[in-house]
């Protein structure tokens, strides 16, 4: 069980499994074959009789049946007909969405493709899960008008879009603009990982440098000669030839050219999926921009919000908010800060809760944010229960969020991204009900409608709140809700997100105004709170008229007084 259940945190069928113990630890790959008993053996066949390749008793005996079962499922996906479970047979095994079904194949998958045949107009006969010429004909028509090559085999692609729900019915056009929508995807293109589970990275074990020995040391060796730029001994010895090795793998990988193996060193040669060898181009050295994103994970309200840069290139401004599922207190998400490593899959499953999900995005080695789950890789195949949970903690660990979200994040949000997780931040019921999901459509398996985001009213401080006022009361909605939290937050009693929504946050905001101002504490914003709570801009104080200044007139100069006329003495 233990072997079996490691291999389920291979990142994708064609990257290698670096196991995070030592050599010494590391045990030899044992095949799972006729004689086998145990729990690896229940496992294979469980998902053997999930694929219609066992309709044996799941026994945990590896027997006649079993052999059998796998050598049918080997030859269905171009493996070697061994009956044996070796490595690449099992992982193929542990991802695979459907058996190839054709002349001859009995079982429920048959009844399935028969029903959806025959609601597309293909198949007019009552579904009895025996696939016989009637519907091998069905199947080669239903290839014709979906663009496949008319087999009559219905092979892995052919049910991928039968049940995408983008399947064209009988007489149906094709249309030339496919639905991104229903893209499955690239079903290579998953990370096989256990929700809140340690997935598949080879740990960072410290800064490695000149002089020191050990395993780690005999690790990096080894990856370095897989890539070709080390070809001295396996010794141990983190010395000159290594040092020199090492720095012509950081100049061909874009890193800082130190010759010591630090962390970022450590996730490139170990961790990464994009890892430039010496026979590839070497990687320019990065010009470094700054991040434009940072992401907190609210624990406690069940919202994950992208900030991006102010002026002063500081994550304050939020981008977008979404609703999200978080660990459960059982198995609660990982608190702290994260520097996302840039991987991502398509699709991911996870083998422990045999479920999937969509937009697998890795914040650390235990958790990652990916869509509300799935049985299997089928639009039609939504976990409802998943689905409803938003908003509430329900993972394993990881985020969980709307499709549409979490295609956002595997869109725009890459390496060097810090993700917070935190349970430390309020409650905020006008934020938690802001971004709620909306009902599930279950005729569409997605939200029944999608709102268009609403552009903010147009608050300033001095300007006219919507007119005439109206009570206002919890449950209340609307542009003069949002000025009414705008002009409490301003003046300091409101704390929460500014949504247009009415709800305890504003409550106890207004009661706070109304203790403070003599009015009632109902927590209502009647008219008269309003009035009080806008009075500046309603009731401008008008400026005292200043007085004209006294006009002092200018002195009229004195005259000259004239010298008397003189008379002659007598």
């Amino acid at each position: 069980m233990k072997r079996l259940l490691a291999l389920l945190f291979v990142i994708t069928l064609c990257v290698p499994l670096w196991p995070a113990v030592s050599a010494e630890d590391a045990q030899p790959y044992q095949p799972i074959q006729y004689g086998d008993q145990g729990d690896n053996v229940t496992l294979i066949q469980q998902r053997l009789s999930e694929l219609g390749y066992y309709t044996g008793k799941v026994s945990g005996n590896f027997l006649d049946g079993t052999r059998a079962a796998v050598k049918r499922f080997q030859k269905d996906y171009g493996l070697e007909e061994t009956g044996v479970v070796d490595g690449e047979t099992e992982a193929l095994l542990l991802s695979a969405e459907y058996r190839v079904i054709s002349t001859g194949t009995d079982g429920e998958d048959v009844t399935r493709l028969q029903q959806h045949l025959k609601d597309l107009g293909y198949f007019d006969q009552k579904p009895t899960g025996k696939f016989r010429a009637i519907t091998e004909k069905s199947v080669s028509a239903f290839q014709a008008n979906n663009g496949l090559t008319a087999t009559g085999i219905a092979d892995v692609e052919t049910q991928r879009v039968l049940y995408s729900g983008k399947a064209l019915a009988k007489g149906a056009k094709p249309t030339p603009t496919p639905d991104p929508s229903r893209d499955l995807g690239d079903i290579n293109d998953m990370v096989i990982a256990g929700d809140g589970e340690d997935v598949e990275d080879v740990e960072y074990v410290g800064r490695i440098n000149r002089g020191e020995k050990g395993e780690n040391v005999k690790k990096v060796q080894t990856r370095l000669t897989e890539l070709g730029f080390f070809n001295g001994p396996i010794s141990g010895n983190y010395m000159d030839q290594t040092i020199a090795a090492m720095k012509e793998f950081q100049n061909y990988n874009g890193l800082r050219v130190t010759g010591y193996a630090d962390e970022d060193t450590w996730n490139q040669l170990f961790n990464s999926q994009d890892v430039v060898n010496i026979h590839a181009t070497p990687r320019p050295t990065p010009v470094p921009t700054p991040v434009p994103y940072a992401i907190t994970v609210d624990v406690k309200n069940q919202v994950t919000t992208v900030y991006g840069r102010d002026d002063r290139g500081e994550y304050t401004i939020p981008v977008k908010q979404m609703v999200c599922s978080t660990g459960t207190v059982a198995t609660p998400s990982t608190v702290g800060e994260f520097v996302l490593p840039g991987r991502r899959a398509r699709w991911c499953y996870f083998p422990a809760w045999e479920s999937h999900a969509q937009y697998w995005t890795k914040i650390n080695e235990y958790i990652a944010f990916h869509s509300v789950t799935y049985h299997e890789v089928d639009y039609d195949a939504l976990s409802t229960k998943s689905y409803n949970m938003l908003g509430s903690r329900a993972s394993h660990g990881c985020v969980r969020l709307l499709v549409s979200d979490a295609k956002w994040i595997y869109d725009n949000i890459g390496e060097g991204i810090v993700v917070t997780v935190t349970e430390d931040l309020p409650l905020d019921e006008e934020l938690r009900r802001a971004v709620a999901a909306p009902p599930l459509n279950k005729a569409k398996n997605g939200p029944a409608a999608t709102p268009e985001p609403t552009p903010a009213p147009n608050y300033t401080s001095d300007g006219m709140p919507p007119q005439p006022f109206r009570q206002l009361k919890k449950g209340s909605t609307g542009e003069d809700v949002y000025w009414l939290q705008m002009k409490l937050k301003e003046l300091g009693y409101y704390t929460g997100t500014v949504t247009g929504g009415y709800y305890s946050g504003t409550v106890k905001a207004v009661e706070a105004f109304q203790k403070d101002n003599g009015i009632s504490a109902t927590g209502k914003a009647s008219v008269k709170t309003q009035e009080v709570l806008f009075a500046d801009v309603l009731n401008p104080a008008t400026p005292e008229p200043t007085a004209a200044p006294e006009v002092t007139p200018e002195p009229t100069p004195a005259a000259t007084p004239q010298p008397a006329e003189m008379k002659p003495a007598q």
